[in-house]
């Protein structure tokens, strides 16, 4: 019982805090603010996955090709909802299993390595946390870089490392949002502009029509290859923050299908304006990872840009979110019922996202970094895993709160399929698709330089 209590007061007092922040008698702030139904999740699902990279995916085809492209984001979407619907499966096995013992969830956000300390113990506490908070940090790093180059093709007055300075400070302001349960009107309107911008991309670049010699000459060769591709990789793990998404749902349990919807309803919107994109322009996406870059100025891609803006200040507040609460826990701030203290304290957070976005401003290629070293292992193979020894024994499979899926069948080919995942991100993701990115990686360094001030940029006209 000792334990229990102590489990309990670490967790800290979340459902005390948003009642009060989303007062039951205030109508439009319970509408806006306080969200934990399936479709908050799904629009949380949908609008997290996408983001930034939406820009960077022509760019990934260019490197792959139009049809690896095509076959790779076919793949990595359904590869990203089933790890998605394995760490559901977890979640919902770790939860039971403790309110089988009374633990009292109520003031407790679970986060990703506490269900793999509930499930298989410190070890594995330890490597998830690890690589789980350092995805989640550059992926905070991602988006800070992404506003600054954006915000460039609107305002070139300032150069990129500027803007990343001012974006920095702009999206600090994070801290003040308490969890998930309070993105529902972001969320809702982050779709929205994800969905604008796909469909500005796919239509601007029909009209535009292919440009004088237009050569598309992917895959040139194996490094740009695997660098493509571990982008896609990125582009569809999106689910580190799967166990917080779903904590903040009223019921949990409806989330197994949700990943899957919203990956079907992302695909809508990154294989068209990808392939319109890539045909419009071919090559020249090689030397322009934003596919903005090269569309010519207008009222619509100007309201493109401020969109995605927009919506990568919304992600940055989701990458961020679980670093918080990690952080919260780490200096025993977790239990404050006070928002603004806990805001203060989730500053320093902030601090190193920041440093980092201005020592490696180089957006494309440092996503595909990401995706062969962090993600590959964050949400493809260590959930799969997990999952794999979490119902190893007869007994631990016989009482799975969750059986395999109808359409799997046995857990024999469920574990054939994990034993695929994790052969497959092992060796094409993390193996082929971390020495490509690092190679590419590299050669970003050699020719620009770390802290350079604007990556890609133009030469300034007078």
């Amino acid at each position: 019982m000792a334990s229990e209590k102590v489990e309990t007061v670490i967790a800290g007092n979340y459902v005390e805090m948003e009642r009060e922040e989303g007062d039951p008698k205030c109508k439009l702030s319970k509408l806006f603010w306080h969200g934990g139904s399936v479709y908050d999740a799904w629009f949380s699902c949908a609008s997290n996955q996408v983001a930034q990279v939406l820009l960077t995916l022509p760019y990934s085809f260019s490197q792959l090709g139009m049809a690896s492209g095509i076959i790779f984001q076919l793949f990595y979407g359904l590869m990203g909802s089933w790890t998605a619907y394995l760490i559901s499966v977890l979640y919902v096995e770790y939860k039971t299993r403790k309110e089988r013992e009374k633990v009292d969830f109520r003031n407790h956000v679970i986060q990703w390595f506490e269900v793999l300390d509930g499930l298989l113990g410190k070890h594995w506490r330890n490597v998830g946390l690890f690589f789980n908070c350092t995805f989640l940090l550059f992926g905070s790093v991602i988006q800070l870089i992404a506003c600054a180059s954006n915000i460039y093709y609107i305002n070139d007055n300032l150069d990129k490392r500027t803007w990343t300075y001012i974006f920095g400070a702009c999206c600090a302001t994070t801290v003040f949002i308490p969890s998930f349960h309070n993105y529902r009107i972001w969320s809702f309107l982050g779709l929205i502009m994800t969905t604008y911008t796909a469909w500005y991309l796919t239509i601007a670049s029909l009209i535009h029509g292919q440009v004088e010699e237009v050569k598309h000459s992917g895959p040139a060769n194996m490094v740009l290859y695997f660098t493509g591709a571990t982008n896609i990789l990125y582009t569809f793990g999106g689910h580190a923050v799967t166990v917080e998404i779903m904590h903040a749902m009223w019921k949990p349990h409806k989330f197994k299908l949700i990943y899957l919807i919203a990956t079907l309803y992302v695909l809508t919107l990154t294989l068209p304006s990808a392939s319109a994109v890539y045909w419009a322009f071919g090559d020249l996406l090689l030397t322009h990872a934003i596919a903005l870059s090269l569309l010519p100025r207008t009222g619509f891609r100007d309201t493109a840009v401020i969109l995605m803006l927009i919506h990568q200040f919304i992600t940055f507040g989701f990458a961020c979110t679980p670093l918080y609460f990690v952080w919260e826990k780490f200096i025993r701030m977790h239990d404050t019922k006070s928002m603004f203290k806990r805001a203060i304290a989730r500053l320093p957070v902030v601090i190193p996202i920041w440093f980092l976005a201005v020592i490696f401003p180089f957006f494309g290629p440092i996503n595909s970094t990401v995706g062969s070293l962090l993600v590959s292992f964050t949400v493809y193979i260590i959930p799969a895993l997990a999952h794999m020894v979490t119902f190893a024994s007869a007994s631990a499979s016989e009482n799975a709160v969750e059986r395999p899926p109808s359409f799997i069948g046995s857990w024999a080919e469920l574990y054939t399929m994990n034993i695929s995942v994790v052969v497959w991100v092992l060796i094409v993701g993390f193996g082929f698709g971390g020495w490509a990115s690092i190679l590419n990686f590299i050669r970003q360094v050699d020719t620009f330089g770390l802290f350079t001030k604007c990556y890609q940029c133009p030469p300034h006209k007078a």
